[in-house]
């Protein structure tokens, strides 16, 4: 039978779910369909001006899109009364018919005329393509089998040309170092959900050859902690690269792995994702200011103190993520966490007009002077997701 302790966490809970939930459909999603959208072209922006309170003319890069197409089906989801498939469905044809190049990949930015001023070869861009090519599959019908060929299309080429000969893909074609783990986070979350949506074990195949890269290469079999750059073996990249630690991917990563084992049934990658959270938790937070750094070195000492907003959304997701998947005492412990994860992300709400946010948060507390940058919705829209589906089933 429940405490009367963990009752009053699970109302808090409750109560901060509908507090985010309420300020995404209330003022965040209008303040980016008004300001971050050209809705006659089916255009999305890079970031919004705080003081203009409009688009920035900045270049749009590839990632955002993708982004964009997520947030807004999800915001529909979650209550908002917007043209959530209208928008993503504009976004969809205008995102395929600007930055699709003629060799099969995502090119990485265009400008507001939607010239290619970037045609470079990101994995990380592909990954948020497979991921919004799966949200399209997923909420819009009339273009699953489109979305579907895009899909198939994209993953054939990465392994016709990046595939690496252990597991996971290249950065580059030829080589070049680093190879990252950051794309392969994203190429995992975008085949998890393919999963949800398809029968086709390719996705399900390659969901378990990225976990298991997780479990036995990015992540250090000694102290547990996932690095972020490595050599073209998979060993940790030389030098003092190779050192780089970041909580909001500690965090990111253990919210994955905890679906993707338990839904697997496999304790190793839980054990993992828990030691994964404790190191994000326990040395990746300021004390001082309640928020994640930016990043470590291996030995967990703080690398960069600056903290970003999307890595407080990746600390809600693995709390949640967690709590889950534990019973008992560690359960409480993590549900603990949500309410002060929540306000860490909710630093970055304040002294802004109406559903936008700051970014970077320097050591005095003082924020970086800049606009608000459209692919942070993406994070903050997946984050108050998982809290919500949470919050409702407590």
């Amino acid at each position: 039978m429940p405490t009367k302790q963990s009752k009053v966490k699970d109302d808090l809970i409750k109560s901060l779910s509908v507090e985010l939930t309420g300020w995404l459909t209330q003022r965040a999603l209008p303040a980016w369909q008004a300001n971050g959208l050209d809705l006659t072209k089916g255009e999305c922006f890079e970031a919004i001006d705080l003081g203009a309170e409009r688009a920035t003319t900045s270049p749009r890069r590839a990632r955002v899109v993708p982004r964009q197409i997520y947030s807004f089906l999800e915001g529909e989801k979650l209550g908002w009364t917007g043209p959530g498939k209208e928008i993503a469905v504009s976004l969809f044809d205008w995102y395929l018919k600007t930055y699709l190049t003629p060799k099969g990949y995502l090119a990485a930015a265009v400008d507001l005329e939607n010239k290619v001023v970037d045609d470079t070869f990101d994995l990380y861009n592909q990954a948020f393509a497979l991921f919004s090519f799966a949200q399209i599959a997923k909420f819009l019908p009339e273009r699953r089998e489109q979305a579907i060929r895009s899909a198939d299309n994209l993953r054939t080429y990465l392994f016709d040309n990046y595939r690496h000969q252990e597991a996971g893909f290249r950065e580059a074609n030829p080589d070049k170092v680093p190879l990252c783990s950051n794309p392969h986070m994203h190429l995992f979350e975008a085949c998890l959900a393919w999963e949800e949506t398809s029968d086709d074990p390719v996705w399900s195949d390659l969901a378990d050859e990225l976990a298991e890269l997780a479990l036995t290469r990015f992540i250090d079999p000694v102290n547990g902690g996932l690095r972020e750059f490595f050599a073209l073996d998979w060993s940790p990249m030389p030098g003092d690269k190779g050192k780089v630690v970041e909580p909001g991917h500690q965090f990111e990563w253990a919210w994955l792995l905890a679906r993707w084992g338990h839904d697997r049934g496999d304790a190793g990658a839980l054990i993992a994702a828990r030691r994964l959270y404790d190191i994000g938790w326990t040395y990746g937070i300021d004390e001082s200011r309640g928020v994640a750094f930016m990043s470590l070195n291996d030995d967990f000492t703080v690398r960069d103190p600056i903290a970003r907003l999307w890595g407080q959304t990746e600390w809600i997701k693995a709390a949640v993520a967690l709590a889950e998947v534990s019973t008992g005492v560690e359960r409480d412990a993590y549900l603990a966490d949500i309410p002060d994860a929540v306000r860490a992300l909710q630093i970055y709400f304040k002294d802004v007009p109406a559903g936008l946010w700051r970014d970077k948060l320097a050591p005095d507390g003082t924020f970086t002077d800049e606009p608000a940058p459209a692919s942070s919705l993406y994070h903050i829209a997946c984050a108050i997701a998982e809290l919500s589906a949470f919050a409702k089933s407590l």
